[in-house]
């Protein structure tokens, strides 16, 4: 089995943003979509953490940060230029007031992806893949238990 870590939520339906990002082809992937028009898809089951940083995830936040986090996805991937980053800043902070956040709160959000989250747009930033079985941190936890184990009963 393979699997990803790090997610907090999952998308029950799909959801539609439209952006001022207009890559020269349609771009599709398992769970998103971005067309020349500018329509961003973002299909129902794609996974994402929410909000980074120091702060906390409200009702607000939770359009803009999805599409924060699947149009960075699409940098991460070479499917969209990391040059566009800060056009990926400005659809979040338009879904963050679209959604009743507080403005200065929308615009201290905004002002600090731009300073702290180009790493986040890095290849080497993908999601690492997990196998299951098979890893040697199980093996060293099987053994501790054991050890515990044989430990406990030899006290009993």
């Amino acid at each position: 089995m393979k699997y990803r870590k790090g997610y907090k939520y999952q998308l029950a339906e799909d959801e539609i943003f439209y952006t001022n990002i207009y890559p020269d082809s349609d771009i599709k992937t398992q769970f998103i979509e971005l067309y020349m028009d500018g329509k961003l898809i973002i299909k129902s089951g794609y996974a994402w953490d929410g909000a980074s940083g120091p702060t906390i995830d409200t009702k607000s936040s939770m359009r803009g940060a999805l599409a924060h986090d699947a149009l960075y996805q699409l940098m991460r991937h070479g499917l969209i230029p990391r040059a566009w980053r800060s056009l990926a800043d400005n659809v979040m902070l338009k879904y963050l007031l679209k959604d009743k956040m507080c403005k200065l709160r929308a615009l201290l959000w905004r002002k600090h992806v731009g300073a702290f989250a180009d790493w986040a747009t890095s290849p080497k930033h993908k999601k690492k893949v997990y196998e299951a079985p098979g890893d040697n941190v199980e093996k060293i936890i099987n053994s501790i238990m054991l050890i515990v184990f044989s430990f406990l009963f030899k006290i009993i």
